[in-house]
């Protein structure tokens, strides 16, 4: 048996900012993070594309809208602080025709109202700022977009917590023990407060806790590609996006060191960590997630068959590479590479209203914290999302008298 105050399910940018948020407001306390991998970061905060998104897709009433700009900002800050990797190139959202230029002056309507510095250009300026960008007429601008190194920083935080968080590796919760204790491989864990932050699998352990039962996790496999000439764009350059679905379409990003990756695809997965061939499958997740997706598609809820074959074409090369080539003037066709690490996004579906959640939703049970759905941008958001949660776990704490 292993007695902590707080323990946090899940290893990625979200437990581990959660538990350093913990330990700077109550250092005194004992926080235990459990993530069932050999390290942390292995799946969506490993596998992340790195974008500190500005906060300018968001709908000001939204949670994401409250925590990307600050987000954001405090991730920056913690790069330049420390000396991690980051190259704040900026971003350019173009139009392919005229149709798509309402989205440009939408998406400044929202950033306006969320607080984010954004300057609507036209051709002759957009030259200026990346000559091989194409656009209809105008364009958007974002100063505030960078990209980082997601594995550097996940580790920098992680090292930055030792000797003040426990770290338990290689063990997964297989069920709620009573209302304080839950068991894991070979463990059984005793907490005061327990901040489910599980990622691909937050859905099924929030059921356990009688949490989240309208909701199940759809899980899309996200790939990009590899182009061989760092000189083809020197900012990140996305498409207009279709604001009712959840995914931005195949866009141009630069890293952190200079590279340029073209996607990612928003494929829907059959299990949750479908990544390659048969790796890491379950029948059982199979058919859960078989049965929610064909049900989605024959019903078309939320427009699901368009997108999703939409998506499956993008498995096409020579689709996938005219998608990107219509956001610049000129590219090579020869020197787009190989399919990079896939990463799968979790994406949490309302099963009663058949839909897509396209924001942050947090549950609280009696002595338990359920993030259901740490959608993107959680990573750029993961700094001032955790002080949310914090906040609401110390509310909580408080009002029964254990911290």
């Amino acid at each position: 048996m292993i007695t902590t105050d707080i323990l946090i399910i899940g290893g990625g940018i979200v437990g581990l900012s959660i538990a350093r948020e913990l330990n700077c407001r109550h250092p005194d306390i004992k926080i235990t993070l459990l993530e069932k991998e050999a390290a942390l970061g292995c799946h969506a905060s490993g596998r992340n594309s790195g974008v500190l998104h500005a906060g300018f897709y968001y709908t000001p009433d939204s949670l994401k809208a409250r925590f990307t700009v600050e987000g954001n900002r405090l991730l920056t800050e913690y790069c330049l602080k420390h000396n991690l990797a980051i190259n704040r190139c900026g971003k350019i959202v173009v139009a392919k025709d005229e149709k798509e230029i309402e989205g440009i002056f939408e998406l400044k309507r929202r950033g306006d109202k969320n607080g984010v510095d954004l300057e609507i250009i036209d051709e002759k300026q957009l030259v200026e700022l990346e000559p091989n960008a194409r656009t209809c007429n105008k364009a958007l601008y974002s100063p505030r977009t960078s990209v980082v190194n997601p594995r550097e920083i996940v580790e920098h935080i992680a090292h930055s917590l030792k000797g003040k968080v426990s770290f338990i590796f290689n063990e997964k919760v297989i069920k709620r023990d009573d209302a304080s204790t839950v068991k894991t491989d070979t463990l059984k864990i005793k907490f005061k407060h327990l901040i489910n932050s599980a990622g691909l699998y937050a859905d099924k352990v929030a059921h356990q806790f009688g949490i989240g039962h309208k909701y199940t996790l759809i899980p899309f496999k996200g790939l990009y590609m590899e182009y061989k000439d760092y000189n083809l764009v020197q900012r990140h350059i996305y498409p207009v996006p279709n604001l009712g679905n959840p995914f931005l379409g195949v866009h141009f990003t630069k890293t952190v060191d200079g590279k340029v990756k073209v996607g990612p695809t928003a494929i829907p997965a059959f299990w949750r960590e479908n990544y390659q061939g048969i790796s890491n499958f379950k029948l059982r997740e199979f058919l859960e997630i078989f049965f929610s997706e064909a049900k989605l598609f024959c019903t078309n809820a939320f427009n699901f068959r368009s997108l999703t074959l939409e998506e499956i074409k993008k498995y096409n090369r020579k689709y996938f590479i005219q998608q990107a080539s219509y956001l610049v003037k000129k590219i090579d066709i020869n020197k787009f590479g190989n399919y990079l690490n896939p990463g799968i996004r979790a994406q949490l579906l309302d099963k009663e209203k058949m839909c897509l959640v396209m924001d942050f939703v947090v549950e609280q049970g009696e002595n338990s914290t359920h993030i259901l759905n740490a959608v993107s941008p959680a990573f750029t958001s993961a700094f001032s999302f955790s002080k949310f949660i914090v906040d609401e776990v110390e509310k909580t704490m408080t009002h029964r008298n254990k911290m």
